[in-house]
């Protein structure tokens, strides 16, 4: 059987990381491995978020409304042919119809991933722990084209993303993300609390 994606991802810290991180970070590659979690997140989005909604919606590459304590599902599904990890969002806002958001995300190098979203864009991070938290820090856009994945230098217009992940006890954790630009202050961001639900 072979180790998860995040244990090499992790190195040493691996084994330091909580029950509730180490069942989010469980999926393997290669395999059929699905870890399920539910929770409720609350999404920010300054003024300028909201003007590129459109484009969001579009796009799919991030939630195009705010809204407070949403019911999130997201499924971690390995594939049996491959090391990536694509993760399934479902954001139920009240009177809407459930919000689907999808991305896959690659192991880069060391401790680098990459997250590409459909169309094609993909942000690369680098994931570190602190003996209590999750850090997830921006690295590059990148974008897939002829089968390579090229960077983007794109961080003055989009901002850099980050993001951290604490455990609460052995089976809920929080999370918190931000897109940060340097000169407009926060763009987005969303936090909130999760439960594992089934690790398979």
């Amino acid at each position: 059987m072979s180790d998860p994606t995040f244990q090499k991802v992790f190195g040493s810290g691996w084994h330091e990381l909580p029950s509730a991180l180490q069942q989010r970070y469980a999926n393997r590659p290669f395999t059929h491995d699905v870890v399920t979690i539910d929770g409720h997140l609350s999404i920010e989005m300054s003024w300028l978020a909201r003007l590129l909604a459109p484009i969001l919606y579009l796009t799919r590459t991030l939630v195009p409304w705010p809204g407070e304590n949403i019911p999130v599902t997201v499924r971690f599904r390995s594939e049996p042919g491959s090391d990536a990890c694509h993760f399934e969002r479902s954001f139920r806002f009240p009177g809407r119809r459930p919000w689907h958001f999808n991305s896959t995300l690659r192991p880069r190098e060391g401790a680098d991933l990459i997250e590409t979203m459909p169309v094609g864009i993909g942000w690369q991070a680098r994931y570190s722990f602190d003996g209590g938290k999750v850090h997830i820090a921006h690295r590059a856009y990148r974008i897939n084209l002829f089968g390579l994945s090229l960077r983007l230098p794109l961080d003055w217009l989009f901002g850099r993303g980050s993001a951290e992940e604490a455990a609460l006890d052995d089976n809920h954790f929080r999370m918190a993300m931000t897109i940060e630009h340097p000169w407009l202050g926060t763009l987005y961001g969303y936090r909130g609390t999760f439960a594992i639900v089934d690790v398979e």
